[in-house]
């Protein structure tokens, strides 16, 4: 079935990166913009990764460099030590990656997509990297301006989405309504216009619901 695709708070959570070479700085800048309190441990760490990183530790990894983790990156370029990380996070509860060892990853990296909060990945759960990026690089394609905008509108439009509608149904249908106003018209829709849309809607509603109940009143 492969890997779930959770989307998960890592804001200020402890992550372990053991290795501090050219694969531990591609994952560390993956993580760095959710900001992890990111520990690398290594005999050698790359300059590149200190400005991105909480703390530097420069030696070889000991058990306890792993107390209070959330998550660890295996990235040592050592097969055996990999493999004994990640037994000590399976054994401790500790999500864990093992960089180009897809059988000793409790999670992997995705191909990902960052436009402001929208955060997309892609995954093939380890088995087609390549295929990952390239339908990476077609959504990055999607991402234009217009969709970009159309998306902080709603976002930003949400509380109103509450504010008129008492179902997810409704907010559902209005959100539809709204995105569609979004993509057809020759500018995005004023928040003068997104009221009335939602005003229109509301008013439907109620005529309808008003018009099942004088049905049910006369059946009765």
């Amino acid at each position: 079935m492969g890997y779930f695709p959770f989307f998960i708070d890592i804001s200020g959570k402890r992550c372990v990166v053991i290795g501090g070479g050219r694969v531990a700085l591609r994952k560390i800048r993956k993580l760095a913009p959710y900001g992890p309190d990111i520990t690398v441990v290594a005999p050698e760490i790359s300059e590149d990764i200190i400005p991105l990183v909480a703390k530097t530790v420069r030696r070889e990894f000991e058990e306890r460099d792993l107390d209070g983790a959330f998550m660890a990156i295996a990235a040592a370029n050592d097969p055996a030590l990999d493999k004994r990380i990640y037994e000590l996070c399976t054994h401790r509860g500790i999500l864990i990656n093992s960089v180009d060892d897809i059988e000793s990853c409790g999670f992997v990296f995705p191909a990902l997509i960052t436009r402001g909060d929208i955060s997309i990945g892609i995954s093939t759960s380890g088995t087609a990297p390549a295929f990952a990026k390239h339908l990476r690089r077609e959504i990055e394609a999607l991402l234009d301006e217009r969709t970009l905008a159309a998306g902080e509108l709603s976002a930003r439009v949400r509380p109103m989405l509450k504010k008129y509608f008492d179902t997810e149904r409704l907010r559902a249908e209005a959100a539809d309504e709204l995105l569609r106003l979004c993509f057809e018209g020759g500018s995005l829709p004023s928040d003068d216009a997104v009221r009335e849309l939602f005003e229109r809607i509301k008013r439907d509603e109620d005529q309808d619901r008003n018009t099942r109940q004088q049905a049910c009143d006369d059946t009765d």
